[in-house]
């Protein structure tokens, strides 16, 4: 009886907190905030927003990372797909794709900024022999006012999220069947993928991208280690009123988050006109007969560029550890003269408490996001009720599907609602605690693990099931010895993609803990103000050696358990 009350829980968990957070920001930004003074309604935080220097600025940089970053992953993801599929390299990527989504955000900007900065890893690598540079360049690269490198570290985190989600959607298409349809009429496999293949795939991926869009035109932590500083990001902007300590900056706060609303809604309008046009011009092109223009070219740009991304991700990597033991190191020197355990001995101590908060935050917020997606799912299994192109139906009758209602929380904004979400909980009187955190992290991790967990779960060969019931075994039995057992190996995968997402978050750790709740992902982000890169690169390679640490558990302990099971060590 409980399971079917499942469906109506998640909807309330997603639903409840974003509405509540979004009209508890609408109050201040337009003056309403009893506790600070505010007794009616004005429009003076609206002025006083208009009146910041750079706010245009700010505004366009934010709508254009949204865009720009989407479009540049989308492509990618789209043009390696066409390029490989059905080949060595789409299979080996299908068993690598959950991985490279464990990634923070930070510690892949931190990575990206170590390699590309004036006195970085390329620039030691080819000076001074092909750049003539004995010393740093005087060139703002990282931090630039264009935002070019903020938006190069968003290609490199949400590029594996879009494959993944195209990969999860791809089986839905049967795509080797109509690539060979096409082949069959004298189409390069290139072309014959992009016109069979892509023009379905993409309305089953577009909730994801829609994410992506509101995601990057809303980003905190990666603008601030990467993104421009005079004026900042919309996002940043809210977040330095938000902690200004004069409260009357709540107000300005408040509109600015109204405004990051409106910018990511703009941005979210904008790329479904573009919809709109690729639709009209696209139908064009795949119906104008061409079987090999520009195939080579387009083979050539999927493969390529989607390595030239992992091997950028690589190398950032490289550079993080490289810098946690380097001693003296001058420029142009390609490696360090020294190489030394003293930066790391100096943090130990220090990382003890952030790491065991952060690991307790990530098994407690995919803990419950893992119980709840196993009872949806479980449900929709009892229910007889099959997923459609969207996924489940929460409960019969309604339009909604829950597969549409999981990317609530990462379509609207964090800033949005998480600040309206803070303003409420001071109101009520509620104080910064764990759970609080904890409660914030599950909001961002369940989405990921029901998307994670889904496809393997509705694969699942029901007559195991029917089995166990003949057998004599209740539902609920057959549900923890049979199914269980053997979905274990995506079960791992998906709490290791859960325990990836809490450990990435900031923005939730730092508002709904005040502050006073560090984790590894707060301290890290912290200290791109200081520039001491050798403490940094302890810090974020410890944030991504975390999440590391959990896919290679969930690799190996089915091998380990099902060693002589082959069929169970990965998903059915």
């Amino acid at each position: 009886m409980w399971l079917r009350l499942m469906p109506t829980v998640v909807f309330t968990l997603l639903v409840g907190p974003i509405l509540a957070g979004v009209a508890m920001v609408l109050l201040p930004a337009f003056g309403y905030l009893p506790a600070l003074g505010g007794e009616t309604f004005s429009l003076a935080p609206w002025r006083e927003l208009l009146d910041q220097p750079g706010l245009a600025r700010s505004v366009s940089i934010s709508l254009a990372s949204g865009l720009i970053a989407t479009a540049v992953s989308l492509a990618v993801v789209l043009l390696f797909l066409a390029a490989a599929a059905d080949t060595r390299l789409d299979r080996w990527l299908r068993r690598a794709v959950s991985p490279l989504l464990a990634l923070p955000h930070a510690a892949a900007a931190f990575g990206l900024a170590f390699l590309i900065a004036p006195s970085g890893l390329m620039a030691r690598l080819f000076s001074p022999g092909a750049t003539g540079w004995e010393r740093p360049p005087d060139l703002l690269i990282v931090q630039d006012s264009w935002g070019l490198s903020l938006m190069a570290g968003l290609i490199i985190k949400e590029l594996p999220f879009l494959m993944l989600m195209s990969l999860a959607a791809l089986p839905q298409l049967d795509a080797p069947r109509r690539v060979a349809l096409a082949r069959s009429l004298g189409y390069r496999p290139t072309i014959a993928w992009l016109k069979t293949v892509a023009p379905a795939l993409y309305p089953l991926i577009r909730l994801p991208v829609y994410a992506v869009i509101a995601f990057a035109s809303s980003v905190v932590d990666v603008a601030m280690i990467l993104g421009p500083t005079l004026p900042p990001t919309l996002a940043v902007s809210i977040l330095e009123w938000f902690h200004d300590p004069d409260l009357e900056k709540r107000f300005l706060a408040s509109a600015g988050a109204v405004l990051q609303l409106g910018v990511t809604l703009t941005a979210l309008l904008i790329w479904w006109g573009l919809e709109c046009l690729a639709r009209r011009l696209g139908r064009g092109w795949v119906v104008n007969g061409q079987r090999r223009g520009g195939e080579r070219w387009l083979h050539l740009t999927g493969r390529g560029s989607l390595v030239i991304t992992t091997l950028t991700a690589g190398l950032g990597l490289g550079g993080l550890a490289l810098y946690s033991v380097a001693g003296f190191w001058r420029f142009p020197d390609a490696l360090p003269t020294t190489l030394t355990l003293g930066h790391w001995q100096t943090a130990l101590p220090l990382l003890g408490g952030p790491v065991t908060t952060t690991l307790t935050i990530a098994a407690s917020a995919t803990l419950l996001a893992m119980l709840l997606t196993l009872a949806v799912l479980e449900n929709e299994q009892r229910g007889g009720r099959r997923p459609g192109v969207n996924g489940p139906l929460p409960a019969p009758g309604r339009r909604i599907t829950a597969m549409n209602l999981l990317y609530l929380p990462l379509i609207v904004p964090q800033i949005a609602f998480l600040f309206g979400l803070v303003v409420l909980l001071e109101a009520l009187g509620i104080r910064a605690r764990l759970p609080l955190v904890i409660f914030a992290h599950l909001l961002f991790v369940l989405p990921y693990v029901f998307l994670s967990m889904a496809e393997s779960y509705r694969r699942f060969d029901p007559r195991w099931t029917r089995l166990a019931l003949t057998l004599g075994h209740s539902r609920n039995g057959a549900f923890w010895r049979v199914r269980l057992p053997m979905l274990l190996a995506p079960l791992l995968t998906a709490t290791a993609v859960g325990m990836a997402i809490s450990i990435g978050q900031y923005l939730p750790t730092l508002l709904l803990g005040a502050g006073r709740i560090a984790t590894v992902t707060t301290e890290a982000v912290s200290l791109a103000s200081g520039g001491n890169r050798r403490v940094i690169g302890v810090w974020a390679l410890v944030q991504a050696s975390l999440p590391l640490l959990g896919f290679i558990i969930a690799m190996g302990l089915p091998r380990l358990l099902w060693s002589n099971r082959r069929g169970m060590r990965g998903a059915p």
